[in-house]
């Protein structure tokens, strides 16, 4: 057995989604091992790590003066690659025992839009965080793979995947990308939608976890016979008082409509410039919806109306990504075909 092999076969393959509101780790033989937010916390003057995850994203806007928390991702990109390096090493060190002696194969699922400076520094981050290889592959990519649709098929698949910071639409066919389309539009930009109005049409400030509590409990993307309530509390953008206000789901929808018809123009846009062969596998097939932005309620119903086709939401959306990129050595390791290989390593 030659010494690549021997690595191989003794390492582990670690997939990673990392999102800009989430990183998600899966490691080969153990499935889905992290899923925390991407919210590092740390010390102003040291920059010494204080919490990951979940702890620091409690932390998020709330810290004394000595600490800062960072989510350091913006858009789907790393906006803090110190931070992001920390980030990735500590959820490594949290799933691979010290005492193993081959470092892992890392496979990270990145948005199409970002620059190929943006995918170095990804690539550079895992190596530095204790990568033995590092294999950069597109989201939408991984979310096919995740969601166990036949992409090495010769036939048209679309996968729409809308993720924190970007929503990314792709037609593979054959284990490449035909046609790909990405744009930075995501939850975190449904969230700011909610922020905006509820400033602008109520006098009301209100912070992050709130609009996400509120697209999360009662928003909605297509009318709903039942018109649902929450509550919210925020600052008075008038007084500066805090001040509660009941808000429905009626008006949340408002409040998403511009993101949402982004999302939907860069579906149809994606759909207009697929070869008709494989257009008609689509309309056949239909589109595969992934990432926590389709779990909004109404999304899937909303798309299959105003495109015409078939709309499915992939079985656990939030986890595609990561599944995929932890499956990707093996969904290609028996492949001999140098055409499949070569569209997969654009």
């Amino acid at each position: 057995m030659g010494l690549g092999k021997f690595s191989d076969a003794f390492s582990s393959d670690i997939g990673i989604d990392l999102g800009t509101c989430n990183t998600l780790v899966h490691v080969r033989g153990k499935g889905i091992v992290i899923s925390e937010p991407s919210v590092v916390a740390v010390e102003r003057g040291t920059k010494k790590v204080v919490a990951v995850g979940a702890d620091a994203k409690k932390m998020l806007w709330k810290t004394p003066g000595d600490i800062i928390a960072i989510r350091p991702l913006r858009d789907g990109v790393i906006a803090d690659l110190e931070t992001t390096e920390k980030m990735i090493r500590y959820f490594i060190s949290s799933v691979i025992p010290r005492r193993l002696f081959v470092k892992p194969r890392m496979v990270i699922g990145v948005p199409t839009c970002i620059t190929e400076v943006e995918r170095r520094a990804v690539e550079e981050c895992a190596l530095k965080a204790g990568a033995r290889e590092v294999k950069v592959i597109e989201e939408s990519l991984a979310a096919a793979i995740g969601a166990n649709m036949p992409i090495f098929e010769p036939a048209g698949h679309m996968v729409c995947d809308i993720g924190g910071g970007t929503t990314e639409i792709s037609v593979i066919s054959l284990g490449g990308m035909v046609v790909t389309n990405a744009i930075r539009i995501g939850g975190d930009e449904f969230d700011e939608a909610i922020i905006k109005h509820v400033r602008n049409v109520h006098n009301l400030i209100v912070g992050e976890q709130t609009a996400e509590g509120l697209k999360i409990k009662i928003g909605n993307a297509s009318p709903d016979k039942k018109i649902e309530k929450m509550e919210i509390k925020g600052t008075d953008a008038i007084t500066g008082l805090p001040r509660r206000l009941e808000i429905d789901s009626v008006e949340v929808r408002e409040a998403l409509q511009e993101p949402i018809n982004g999302i939907i123009e860069e579906i149809k846009s994606t759909l207009g410039q697929t070869p008709p062969e494989l257009a008609a596998d689509i309309v056949e097939r239909g589109i595969v919806m992934t990432g926590g932005g389709s779990l909004l309620k109404g999304m899937p119903k909303l798309i299959s109306k105003e495109t015409g086709v078939p709309v499915i939401l992939a079985e656990d959306p939030l986890l595609c990504v990561a599944k995929g990129a932890g499956m990707y050595y093996e969904h290609t390791k028996d492949l001999s075909s140098r055409t499949i290989y070569n569209s997969l390593d654009r």
